[in-house]
């Protein structure tokens, strides 16, 4: 039986619908042993992200998958621009919900829809709402959002239109997020966290996958926003596995991202700290990755000192600078995502280094305020 461990204290827990932290407050990894990869059964799949399923914790026989797809994953990998020819952009905002978080709620819904769940329960800033509302549609299963009651007025629409019912909370975003946790312990139902839930993890591990595909290999660096830190652990995950199968020789050094008004991880990886302390978050205009306090700090911490990776910060007006600049070679993003090119100008590339960079979120999300 399929098991979650603690990352702080190694109790282990069996998977089931209503647990999501350890007792002592830690989250959970999956325990599970390094999948064997099978390049050549890719090819048995769809073109999504599920050519990849036999490497997902799920049983040898399980077809739930494809009645909850919508077709996500292999977007594009692009070369940003002729006279920078080893630096890319993945479109991954070229999703279902225009989001790369479409990658883990797929997954995770579909481990719900497996799970027998009814109902569930999740907080975002906007882009995993969505998903989670949209994947939750799919499976039958109802759906709670809570949010920010100053979230983008275009993200709560599509939330609203995937039949979710949206509770609006004044407060941080941590403080949204116990709003959420306190109501799934009083109805005692599954939190669709893409923070808590390692199955979410194992959706966003489908990126570096894609990567190695359309590359024919690994890149040297990947630049990665990093808020709760899913997207960067699911690259690293799936890139490490990539390494223990021996499809790669190195693991990409991770560079990732921090908004200058609320980084918690800069400022813990600069003291050498193993996790991260509580930010006061100052304001920022990428709403997507203004997170105080990330629960999985020690993990995001861990991963990219051990590819021999850094943290950039990023002040407004770089963010504002970088979206235009985006546009103007016809990308073109929601705010958060111009935080990632903004931390590629500021990072001092080694010649003929391959980098990566993703475009995480679709410009039409934001409200138009928000420049």
């Amino acid at each position: 039986m399929k098991q979650y461990r603690c990352n702080d204290c190694g109790e282990e827990q069996a998977i089931t619908p209503t647990v999501w932290r350890c007792a002592c407050g830690g989250v959970f990894d999956l325990v599970k042993d390094t999948p064997k990869i099978d390049v050549t059964a890719w090819n048995n799949y769809p073109n999504t992200l599920w050519r990849y399923v036999e490497t997902m914790p799920f049983a040898a026989d399980s077809k739930t998958w494809e009645h909850v797809t919508m077709g996500e994953g292999q977007t594009p990998l692009i070369v940003l621009d002729a006279e920078e020819p080893n630096t890319y952009v993945k479109v991954d905002y070229m999703m279902p919900t225009l989001s790369f978080k479409d990658r883990g709620a797929a997954v995770l819904m579909t481990k719900a829809k497996e799970l027998g769940v009814s109902k569930v329960i999740a907080d975002s800033s906007g882009n995993a709402g969505t998903a989670i509302a949209a994947y939750a549609a799919r499976c039958n299963i109802a759906c709670d959002i809570y949010l920010s009651d100053d979230t983008s007025l275009k993200k709560i629409a599509q939330v609203k239109a995937h039949g979710a019912t949206i509770k609006q909370i004044h407060g941080t975003r941590e403080e949204i997020a116990t709003a959420a946790q306190q109501a799934v312990e009083e109805e005692n139902v599954f939190y669709a966290s893409h923070v808590y839930n390692p199955y979410f993890y194992e959706g966003t591990k489908t990126y570096a996958y894609e990567i190695y595909e359309q590359l024919k290999g690994a890149p040297d660096t990947l630049i990665i926003p990093v808020g709760n830190g899913t997207l960067l652990l699911g690259a690293y995950y799936g890139f490490k596995e990539l390494l223990e199968n021996g499809l790669i020789e190195k693991m990409p050094k991770i560079v990732a991202i921090q908004a200058a008004n609320c980084a918690p991880l800069v400022n813990a990886y600069q003291a050498g700290d193993k996790s991260a302390q509580a930010f006061t978050n100052r304001g920022t205009l990428a709403e997507g990755i203004a997170i105080a306090a990330p629960a999985r700090s020690k993990q995001i911490l861990e991963a990219v000192r051990h590819t021999d990776g850094t943290f950039i910060e990023i002040e407004e007006n770089e963010i504002v600078s970088a979206r235009e600049q985006l546009s103007e070679k016809g990308f073109y993003v929601e705010v958060t995502s111009a935080v990632n090119y903004a931390g590629y100008l500021k990072y001092e590339k080694a010649p003929d280094e391959k980098i990566i960079i993703p475009l995480c979120g679709a410009g039409i999300k934001s409200n138009s305020h928000e420049y």
